[in-house]
């Protein structure tokens, strides 16, 4: 009994040959000159005249008609119609559970559905694999006040500029004291500072993208165990096509 993976399997050969007939259709189209033949005979003026020059008959065969130009491309037809028929039908019967391990994530999922679902898995793990993380280099806690992570205090001291003097040369009965001016940073207080972040651990993206790795795989694997469905031939083409090409038919 032909199995619903096999028909899946010989689906992309049976369409590109079908694109091959009709590519090849479309090309015998553009040479008119195949579809016409020409019978031509030679009969002298005066029969009787035995010196009459005779010209041998001249013949082209007509390479191909109309008919069989059809005949050629339907039966790729009726063979594509038939296959892709029959696997559609079958995926509305082919179903298979979704399980990670022992445990059933989804009952009777549509292979359709899966073959959806793959491609937002896919888009899911491109979304996972941007989300922030948080700074290793800190150390981080979860506070419940703000519903964020916070780091340790970091204690910095905050400094003032402020202005003395620098006595060069004292005052002498014949000179004035010589004072320099300059700045200096004093200690004035300190920052503590705690920074907070909507980010996650590390950890908790890799066993977010883990546990994303497995789902992937678990449909892939219920997708195959569907695909796995015996198959119901329908041969729905030949009646399409004989309506089709009933008015050439009947030509011949």
């Amino acid at each position: 009994m032909t199995k619903q993976n096999q028909i899946i399997a010989i689906e992309k050969t049976v369409k590109t040959d079908a694109e091959k007939a009709f590519t090849a259709a479309y090309q015998m189209l553009d040479q008119e000159t195949r579809f016409s033949g020409i019978a031509r005979t030679y009969s002298p003026i005066n029969d009787d005249d035995p010196n009459a020059f005779q010209y041998p008959d001249e013949s082209t065969l007509v390479q191909m008609t109309v008919p069989e130009l059809i005949s050629a491309v339907e039966v790729k037809l009726v063979r594509m119609i038939d296959v892709v028929t029959t696997k559609d039908s079958t995926n509305t019967l082919a179903k298979a559970d979704i399980k990670v391990g022992d445990t059933v994530l989804a009952t009777d999922v549509p292979v359709t559905t899966m073959l959806w679902l793959e491609k937002q898995l896919q888009d899911m793990r491109t979304f996972l694999s941007k989300l922030p993380m948080l700074d290793p280099g800190k150390e981080w806690t979860w506070d419940d006040q703000t519903g964020n992570y916070v780091s340790d205090p970091v204690d910095t001291v905050k400094t003032q500029k402020v202005l003395q003097n620098h006595v060069k040369y004292e005052a002498t009965i014949e000179h004035a004291a010589q004072v320099e001016t300059f700045t200096k940073d004093e200690p004035v207080g300190k920052w503590t500072t705690r920074q907070f972040s909507g980010a996650i651990p590390r950890a908790t993206r890799d066993a977010l993208m883990d546990r994303l790795t497995n789902l992937q795989e678990s449909v892939k694997m219920a997708r195959e165990e569907a695909n796995n469905t015996e198959v119901t031939d329908h041969k729905i083409a030949e009646g399409i096509l004989d309506y089709l090409f009933e008015p050439v038919t009947i030509l011949q």
